[in-house]
């Protein structure tokens, strides 16, 4: 739970010590449910970004500008015909909770002085921002529009009175005695429970580290972090895992997660929010973009599965017409033995001795039946060598989609899922879209780089158009090759530059290979190798397909050499 009450607590304080006294140039609204202040302060511009969306709910002041569509949004107009110009006389916390208010000085048309506030309410799926008129106490806008269909108790519509959201009666961490909160933990099977339902401003994860902390008592502890927020001297962290991922971020370290995360620590408040929540959010795109594609990928996948299946019923029949042949030649035998009108004939097989019954067509002459069953054998046979081609062309369709699905789950940047992407558009399995010549851009690859521990480099490719340019293009013919054995992987290839390898370095590389495969989460993964002289691409291959010999096979477990 990024934030919490003191985490607003000390955004607070970050803005009222650059904030204060400044004056709002420009507002912008980069998305529907996001907010930019650009203010003219004594400290010189600040940017200030607030955001209402369920998944992103915050504000802090972040450096760059996000980018602004061409007409902006309702809202944004108010804001401007509101509060362009105004000046910010204070920003204040509301009774410790996660509550904003930004109080504004303005002028009106008349000219007349006017006292507005902006009340940002950062609070999950419920949060809002909402423009509040001071002498009258009622909503001049918000950024969402709460009627009572919605909520019953509490509606945020234009015209009517703001109330803010029903009061807990907790205490606010600022103002709870030590004896208060010594009452609070008492229980000793869960006194987080009883910390958090007593005291506001007081997150679960933030509870459980003053709990848990054996530093001193808990009271103790909020103390500080109260004296380190006020004083300046709190350092903001940010926590990672082990791929880097932001999972939580406070204006103080979090015991709860010292031991199973990585502490990235941070010299301001804002610095630590911007940067969980672009890499958070980065983290979100890129999953809900690779999911998107790898839809698109099972769908031609199943397709091609269908059209696997149907293409083996009809070569099975048509490896089942040897009888259309035998039929042929017994009628052409027995002529003799057929009226006109007949449906069948009754003839003696020369080949086992046995009765056979041969349907015949009654429109048809006794030897147009026989030149009929002919040319069924001769449309079978031709139909055994088609067959057998389409379901080649079709088997190695689905190992190409194989082969994408696999780099995309690996991908980890946007940049990855777009080349993908484009990659499926130049195979034709997406369509071009309009704008064509926009997407045609000069590719540059950029390979994953890796040094093993002998000192040499190792390169696999983020798709099928990196993984040729890596084995036909960027690597020399005595270069090694490694891949995954029938299992969907990248090219990865060990530069040798005149050297021979180690054993070490063979199996170091085998383990890369098979960290970029399908087989990631597996053991004892066997990953064949070979010179790159014996990797050879088939005339009118798809990207990323190769076949290969004089090849030898490592079982490796998947993984990635320690970075020095």
């Amino acid at each position: 739970m990024p934030f919490d009450g003191v985490v607003t607590f000390a955004a607070v304080k970050e803005f009222r010590d650059k904030l204060i006294l400044g004056k709002i140039e420009k507002i912008y609204q980069p998305q529907p449910e996001q907010l930019l202040f650009i203010i003219h302060t004594k400290h010189g511009k600040q940017k200030l970004f607030i955001s209402a969306s369920g998944n992103h709910s915050a504000m802090y002041l972040i450096d760059e500008t996000p980018e602004n569509p061409v007409n902006p949004p309702v809202f944004c107009m108010v804001l401007r015909k509101h509060l362009s110009a105004a000046r910010i006389t204070d920003i204040i916390q509301y009774e410790n909770d996660r509550i904003v208010e930004i109080m504004l000085e303005t002028v009106n048309e008349l000219g007349f002085s006017v006292n507005k506030k902006l009340i940002v309410e950062i609070m999950g799926k419920h949060s809002n921002i909402l423009l509040v008129d001071i002498d009258t106490g009622r909503i001049i806008d918000s950024i969402k529009h709460i009627s009572i269909d919605v909520n019953r108790a509490r509606q945020t519509l234009p015209g009517k009175a703001y109330e803010y959201p029903p009061a807990q009666k907790k205490i606010p961490f600022t103002q709870i005695t030590e004896s208060q909160l010594s009452e609070l933990v008492q229980n000793e099977l869960q006194p987080e429970r009883d910390l958090m339902a007593g005291v506001q401003g007081i997150s679960p994860v933030l509870a459980a580290s003053l709990v848990s902390d054996g530093c001193g008592s808990a009271y103790n502890i909020l103390q500080y972090i109260i004296n380190s927020i006020v004083t300046g001297t709190s350092q903001p962290v940010v926590y990672v895992d082990k791929n880097g991922k932001p999972e939580d971020f406070h204006v103080v370290p979090l015991s709860v997660y010292s031991h199973d995360y990585k502490a990235i620590v941070f010299d301001s408040f804002s610095k630590a929010a911007a940067y969980y929540f672009r890499n958070k959010e980065s983290s979100n795109t890129i999953k809900q973009k690779s999911n998107d594609l790898l839809r698109v990928i099972r769908t031609h996948s199943d397709k091609l599965k269908l059209k696997t299946q149907r293409l083996n019923e009809d070569l099975q029949k048509a490896e089942n017409s040897e009888k259309y042949r035998l039929y042929g030649e017994l009628l052409t035998a027995n002529l003799h033995l057929c009226k006109p009108g007949d449906t069948k004939v009754t003839v003696v097989s020369y080949y086992d001795g046995q009765q056979m019954d041969i349907p015949l067509d009654p429109k048809y002459s006794p030897s147009k039946n026989a030149q009929n069953y002919y040319k069924k054998y001769g449309k079978s046979k031709i139909a055994i060598k088609e067959k057998k081609i389409q379901l080649e062309e079709v088997s190695r369709e689905i190992e190409y989609l194989d082969s994408v699905a696999m780099l995309t789950e690996h991908a980890s940047t946007i940049e990855e899922i777009e080349l993908l992407r484009q990659e499926l558009t130049d195979s034709g399995f997406i369509r071009y879209k309009k704008n064509r010549q926009k997407q045609q851009r000069r590719y540059k690859p950029s390979p994953h780089v890796y040094t093993l521990s002998s000192g040499k480099k190792v390169m696999a490719g983020r798709n099928n158009k990196e993984n040729d340019w890596l084995t036909l293009r960027k690597a020399s013919s005595s270069d090694l090759w490694f891949h995954t054995k029938d299992i969907p992987g990248t090219h990865v290839i060990l530069f040798l530059d005149g050297e021979e390898p180690t054993d070490e370095d063979l199996f170091e590389t085998a383990s890369i290979a098979a960290y970029h495969s399908k087989g990631s989460a597996s053991e004892n993964v066997p990953v064949d190798y070979t010179r790159v002289r014996y990797v050879k691409k088939p005339s009118g291959a798809k990207l990323g397909m190769v076949i290969f010999t004089h090849n030898r096979t490592l079982y490796v477990n998947p993984g990635l050499p320690e970075r020095k």
